[in-house]
C-alpha cells in the first residue's frame, strides 16, 4: 500500500539525514520571516533579507520534493 505524502514525509524526517537537514534549515527560513513581518516597518536590508530567505527557502522546498519524487518513485511498484 502507498504511503501518504504526509506519511512518506515524517518516515524520512526519521530516517533520513539529508531530508531532515534540509527541513530543519526550511524551518528555521520560516521562523526568520515570521520575525521579519511582526515589525512595522521593513528598513531595505529587512527587505533584502526577506527576498534572500525566501529563495533560500524555496530552493530547499524544491530539495525535500526531489526527495520525495525520488523516494514515491523508488517505492513504486514496477
Amino acid at each position: 500500500m502507498a504511503k501518504t505524502p504526509e506519511g512518506l514525509r515524517e518516515e524520512l524526517l526519521a530516517t533520513d539525514e539529508e531530508f531532515r537537514s534540509l527541513y530543519d534549515k526550511h524551518q528555521a527560513c520560516e521562523r526568520r520571516l515570521t520575525e521579519l513581518h511582526q515589525k512595522s516597518l521593513l528598513s531595505e536590508k529587512d527587505e533584502l533579507e526577506e527576498k534572500q530567505i525566501k529563495r533560500q527557502k524555496l530552493f530547499l522546498k524544491d530539495q525535500m520534493e526531489a526527495i520525495l519524487r525520488q523516494r514515491r518513485t523508488e517505492e513504486a511498484p514496477a
